[in-house]
């Protein structure tokens, strides 16, 4: 639901003529077996759908003449939204989850954070790693680089970074982790092409 100017809104699908809307005559009929009848004109075509106990659906109303076809418009309706709800599902974002270190970590805090990196490598999961410094940190940012070093040995097998480059972006110091299935499906894609 969506909000308007006078409170909530149902969001409205396109809408599609079925029987008594359809106006244009003639149309190009095709029967519930798909067999196509020939362009016939809507009243016709109408006493047919309903010969059959059916709906006279139009399915491409750009076409000239617009076709219809004679089916059960609950049925199409309710395939529509099975179709439309499998693609949401395949349309998966790839999420870039975030676990941030300092420079002087605490080794058990260290294992905690990477077992989470881990975690989100292995779920397929792009993780960015940031090490944050403090303003007596930044004298020292050699340490942020250790720690990274550190991160990337202990999930190497399950994840690589980018590339070997790092970005220090104020007083942060990040490096991307792709897993590494996503990266070899990748490389492989790109063999192809």
């Amino acid at each position: 639901m969506r909000r308007g100017r006078f409170g909530p809104q149902e969001r409205q699908e396109p809408q599609v003529r079925i029987n008594e809307r359809i106006r244009i005559s003639p149309v190009r009929l095709i029967d519930e077996n798909g067999q196509q009848v020939g362009v016939v004109p809507v009243e016709q075509a109408r006493e047919a759908a309903r010969e059959k106990g059916l709906d006279l659906v139009e399915v491409a109303p750009d076409a000239r003449p617009p076709v219809c076809r004679i089916m059960d418009y609950g049925r199409f309706r309710y395939e529509q939204q099975k179709k439309a709800q499998a693609a949401r599902k395949k349309q998966h974002q790839v999420e870039v989850k975030q676990i941030k270190y300092r420079p002087a970590i605490d080794d058990h805090d260290f294992e905690t954070k990477t077992s989470k990196v881990r975690k989100f490598l292995e779920e397929g999961h792009k993780v960015r790693v940031t090490v944050m410094f403090r303003r007596r940190d930044m004298r020292r940012p050699e340490n942020g680089e250790i720690v990274l070093d550190r991160v990337i040995e202990a999930i190497r097998d399950v994840g690589q970074p980018e590339d070997r480059s790092r970005q220090m972006l104020g007083r942060d110091l990040s490096v991307t982790i792709f897993p590494l299935k996503k990266r070899q499906e990748s490389e492989a894609a790109e063999a192809e092409a």
